[in-house]
């Protein structure tokens, strides 16, 4: 039994492989960059529209939704890369009904760099609203005395997302293998959906956290917010 994608290797010459990881989420980047195309070629603004467009238009609104709640506006700055993040760990797991296939979020590789991405975004868009001065100014708030502390904090909850959706996914996968080995006739379907059940709950807490991340980064006032994951759901 694989505990990762990683140890799928389709290709290998020297030290160069070419692992299911990276497969599987080329894969992905090709779906969501052609669905998006193919359903956004003929949008309408007419009474009429294609089921597409309006399954389209559900997802985009659920997305501001969630955003402006948490109290980032205007959502629609932030919702390329945050409906980008929560589409892509979606669909990694919404594919594990295809047989082969493994989600590339069950590789530590794959959830450290959408981490790398949160870390990095959280800051662009913190000095995007208060400018390179206020952002650095917020990592000695409430004192002086703070600052190691908010650097650590901002490193370690990038830490807690990669390990988080790793860890979630993993042993989902894990177990669903198990109990398919044991029981193979018993539990299939109900397990598979309850794996899918599960991803997108990832999915949801994962955008969610990157989500309030960046709103603490983007106040314009007030004493530093050190956020901290909760439990993992």
């Amino acid at each position: 039994m694989r505990l990762s994608p990683d140890d799928m290797i389709f290709w290998q010459h020297g030290f160069l492989k070419l692992n299911g990881t990276i497969v599987f989420t080329w894969v992905l980047m090709v779906v969501l960059a052609v669905g998006a195309k193919l359903i956004t070629r003929n949008l309408s603004t007419a009474l009429h529209r294609s089921r597409w467009q309006n399954f389209l238009e559900i997802i985009v609104t659920g997305i501001e939704k969630q955003i402006e709640d948490v109290g980032l506006r205007p959502p629609r700055k932030y919702i390329g890369f945050l409906g980008t993040l929560f589409l892509f760990v979606a669909l990694a797991s919404l594919f594990t009904i295809v047989p082969g296939y493994e989600p590339p979020t069950g590789s530590l590789s794959t959830t450290a760099a959408l981490a790398l991405s949160v870390w990095v975004i959280v800051p662009v868009f913190g000095i995007q609203e208060q400018g390179l001065g206020g952002y650095l100014k917020s990592y000695l708030e409430p004192t002086v005395m703070m600052l190691p502390f908010n650097i650590i904090s901002e490193l370690s909850r990038t830490l807690a997302l990669a390990v988080r959706l790793f860890g979630n996914m993993m042993s989902g996968t894990m177990i669903l293998a198990i109990l398919l080995t044991v029981t193979p006739f018993l539990f299939p379907v109900v397990m598979s959906a309850l794996g899918l059940l599960t991803g997108m709950v990832q999915a949801y807490i994962f955008s969610i956290l990157a989500t309030v991340y960046i709103a603490a980064a983007t106040r314009v006032s007030g004493p530093r917010t050190v956020l901290r994951p909760g439990p993992s759901a």
